[in-house]
């Protein structure tokens, strides 16, 4: 009867690790396009709300209902074409806003044909997301600005890398606004707002930036992912979540340096004011309409002198977090800390060099799954001097084990001289049983650096290997259940347990077989059992990671096989020693 209650704690306990570890690991949802999406938002009406400056910044405004579709808001304004090696899009000349934006060299689906990611909508459109610029005044000034409905005037057709677009407005009051909008080869816009001044009374304006998007969208929903605004300011990351901004409304911020945005696993919108000047930084959710805002305003306000001019440059990121990219922008621009835009987890110290050894692997290889295979023989031989000593203990212990049993049966009913006896025995032959769980200490660390880098970079992202698997990044799409395709009916998500996991599964047992076996009979079943829940747990987890856990599992079998031979112990745990 001990036993047995014994038998369904243990049970229940290994359960309840297995639930925690789904919930720290958690499976990549299913990217959605923008038309999948629910829709959220529709026209833009801006309102001046109060900022933690001495101006006020535009904060966007509206209903809860799209007017119309993306296509059809985009034909309703003069626009100018966004033409780059990785950005297509437009500036609208209404309002002068960066809101059309998609990434040549992403799609929605693996399919190369499938549409580009869409990273900016305009105002109006289902899921209005973009970027503004502008000019704000000290309360009680009266100076005419531009705002969302200023129709800007260019002679320009196209911006692209080496063709820049310059906007001007005329305020009628002899204030003459220049907007130039630059943009490189990747995701960096520049932005440098000039004011001539050809009035009769000094001028004085606050440069802001502001991104704003509306709804929340859809998002992975776990800690181990941040996704939502965020910044650094004073050399500290920031990171909040759209639930809690919701609750909290507003959080105001000051900085020197840093940047402010919003992120999602893949993509990021980020403000990059000027390094050297202080600015103050907001995040704002607004009730009606579902607005979430990032934005900055300068701490020191820019006085144009009457027949003087002045200007102000800053930046924008709008696209995709590229490991290299984000480091050459922080390393070349001196913006700080902007790699942190990747979320790396606990463990940067040991995911970022993993992810450049993936990167250099892969690009020398030319295949993803192969490059993880490669990069697990080199795991595997940084550690092998600290694993060989674990397998030795292991295997001294698997040797032990005949004796283990008589001195179980002869004092079975004498824990404390069973356990003397036990200790004893460790002591004579040398061995450590604590030993045999250092692999799989070691082990926990970089599987869960490896996780991060598959999961929070873009590098596994419709990845293929070879076979089925079209998609490094997606469980293994085929299941035992249908006799992996050959039967027409698709099981339940729960009983989509594919090739690879199944291979997960049986490496697991083998790699049990080779381990010394528990004493206790309770224990023993556990761990018979562990290998199903590991094959269920892991069939919703990428391909990639379960081909790394898989190949490791072989790997380790191989080396314990090896020195269990040298040592003279079969399997079984047997001598087979012939002296």
């Amino acid at each position: 009867m001990s036993d047995q209650k014994n038998m369904f704690l243990a049970i229940a306990l290994s359960l309840a690790i297995l639930l925690g570890f789904q919930y720290l690991f958690p499976s990549p949802e299913v990217e959605q396009s923008a038309e999948q999406q629910t829709a959220e938002q529709g026209a833009n009406n801006s309102a001046p709300t109060p900022s933690s400056g001495n101006a006020a910044i535009p904060n966007a405004g509206g209903t809860n209902v799209p007017t119309m579709s993306r296509a059809e808001v985009l034909t309703k304004t003069s626009r100018i074409k966004i033409n780059t090696p990785s950005l297509h899009g437009s500036v609208s000349l209404t309002g002068g806003r960066i809101d059309d934006l998609t990434l040549i060299d992403y799609r929605e689906e693996v399919d190369p044909t499938s549409p580009e990611i869409k990273l900016f909508s305009p105002s109006g459109s289902p899921h209005p997301y973009y970027a503004e610029f502008g000019w704000s005044m000290p309360a009680g000034a009266s100076t005419k600005l531009p705002n969302a409905e200023t129709v800007w005037s260019t002679t320009a057709s196209e911006l692209t890398p080496d063709s820049p677009l310059v906007l001007t407005w005329d305020n009628g009051e002899g204030v003459i606004f220049t907007r130039k909008i630059s943009v490189d080869s990747k995701f960096l816009f520049t932005i440098e707002q000039s004011v001539q001044n050809n009035g009769s009374s000094d001028v004085t304006l606050f440069p802001y930036g502001l991104i704003s998007r509306t709804g929340i969208p859809e998002t992975s929903g776990f800690f181990i992912l941040h996704e939502g605004p965020i910044g650094v300011f004073n050399e500290t990351l920031e990171e909040l979540d759209y639930d809690d901004l919701v609750d909290e409304g507003t959080k105001n911020v000051a900085s020197t340096g840093g940047w402010i945005g919003i992120t999602d696993k893949f993509w990021l919108a980020a403000l990059l004011p000027d390094q050297n000047k202080s600015f103050k930084g907001r995040f704002n959710h607004t009730a009606q309409g579902d607005r979430f805002q990032t934005d900055y305003i300068g701490s020191e306000g820019l006085v144009v002198k009457s027949g003087e001019s002045a200007s102000v440059s800053n930046q924008l990121y709008a696209g995709a977090k590229e490991v290299d990219v984000l480091d050459e922008y922080e390393q070349k621009l001196g913006i700080d800390r902007l790699e942190l835009a990747i979320d790396w987890g606990w463990f940067y110290f040991l995911t970022k060099p993993i992810y450049f050894a993936l990167e250099f692997i892969n690009s020398q290889i030319g295949n993803l799954g192969l490059a993880i295979l490669a990069l697990t023989v080199v795991i595997k031989i940084i550690l092998l001097p600290l694993a060989h000593k674990s397998y030795v203990s292991m295997t001294k212990m698997k040797k032990l084990q005949p004796e283990m049993m008589k001195l179980r049966e002869k004092f079975g009913d004498d824990k404390q001289k069973l356990n003397q006896e036990m200790m004893a025995l460790y002591k004579r032959e040398k061995a450590n049983p604590a030993a045999g769980c250092l692999p799989i200490l070691i082990q926990i660390p970089i599987f869960f650096a490896l996780y991060k880098v598959l999961f929070v970079t873009l590098l596994m992202r419709h990845q293929p290997f070879y076979g089925w698997i079209t998609d490094l990044s997606a469980p293994d799409p085929t299941t035992i259940f249908n006799l992996f395709g050959l039967i027409p009916w698709a099981p339940p998500e729960f009983l989509m347990i594919g090739a690879l996991p199944l291979l997960m599964g049986l490496s697991m047992y083998l790699q049990q077989k080779f381990n010394p076996q528990p004493a206790d009979p309770v224990q023993a079943k556990i761990f018979l059992l562990m290998p199903i829940f590991f094959t269920f747990l892991l069939a919703s987890f990428p391909a990639g990671l379960v081909i790394y856990w898989t190949w490791n599992n072989v790997l380790s079998i191989a080396q314990q096989w090896f020195i269990m031979r040298r040592m003279g112990v079969s399997v079984s745990g047997q001598s087979t020693s012939t002296s």
